[in-house]
């Protein structure tokens, strides 16, 4: 599929959505965008920029030539930290691709604890000053290239941990999305269990309707996707978190599409154990 079928031609495309979006915390995304897409070479492409999305002649230009099976695109509203290129989404490392929409609560707080818990040999890798960046990398750190529902669970933990250590009631924020270019994670939670909107499907009609004038959805047939059974197990908590069960969606390629919520704990937050409920 070609960028710009993505990126510029639904009614309701991203960069429409960067200058009016309906749905986010800010009306207006003009801090900046980047686009990850997976082409011939060994690790993803990514092109970031500082300007508006709506804004950039770059961007319309490759949108228009460039084209991938699996595209991370992300437009930015900052929550403080620098408008610059090594701020916007998404952060690479290798192969892999990720995107965070949320904030670690009172984040120059933390950040010396959580960057001092990446582990040294990734931490130089570390371009720019966003939570956003600092989580991928925790995420790295534990082991998301082996079980990334694990390794973003642990990684919540931790931020969970010493934001409350530093008296931050609801440290967490966050739905994000990661990839390896053949599988794609999504992952929804908040401290305080009220999290961010993430939308996914598998009913080929619905994806029709929101991009009526994009003819490569029209194509597809009646069922491209089936929906995989989850664990459904109750997962213990202590300090540290473990990802729920996570729907598999097998695409007409033979690619996978993931999708894990991480369930607000039913108990308090005095460091007792606690159940959590696989999402689906």
């Amino acid at each position: 599929m070609r960028l710009d079928d993505l990126l510029y031609r639904p009614v309701n495309s991203l960069v429409m959505q960067s200058k009016h979006s309906r749905m986010g915390v800010e009306t207006t995304n003009g801090d900046g965008f980047g686009v990850g897409w997976y082409g011939t070479g060994p690790t993803p492409g990514v092109y970031h920029s500082t300007e508006p999305a709506w804004h950039d002649r770059n961007l319309r230009e490759l949108a228009g030539h460039a084209s991938a099976g699996r595209v991370f695109a992300h437009i930015r509203a900052t929550t403080g930290t620098a408008v610059q290129q090594t701020n916007c989404h998404p952060f690479r490392h290798g192969r892999w691709l990720w995107m965070h929409n949320g904030v670690l609560l009172d984040f120059p707080k933390v950040k010396r604890d959580l960057a001092m818990a990446v582990e040294p040999s990734l931490y130089p890798e570390i371009e720019g000053s966003t939570d956003s960046e600092l989580f991928f990398y925790l995420a790295l750190t534990f082991g998301l290239e082996r079980n990334p529902r694990a390794a973003v669970a642990e990684a919540v933990g931790l931020i969970e941990d010493t934001g409350r250590r530093h008296g931050i009631d609801y440290p967490i924020q966050m739905t994000v999305a990661t990839t390896d270019g053949d599988t794609t994670w999504a992952f929804r939670y908040s401290s305080e269990g009220n999290s961010r909107s993430l939308f996914h499907s598998n009913d080929i009609a619905t994806l029709r309707a929101q991009y009526p004038d994009n003819p490569l959805i029209h194509a597809i047939g009646r069922s491209p996707w089936r929906m995989a059974g989850s664990a459904g197990r109750h997962l213990r908590r202590r300090s540290r978190r473990r990802a729920g069960a996570v729907p598999v969606r097998p695409c007409a390629s033979g690619r996978r599409s993931c999708l894990t919520h991480l369930r607000h704990p039913s108990a308090g937050r005095d460091g007792a154990r606690r159940e959590v409920t696989p999402g689906g």
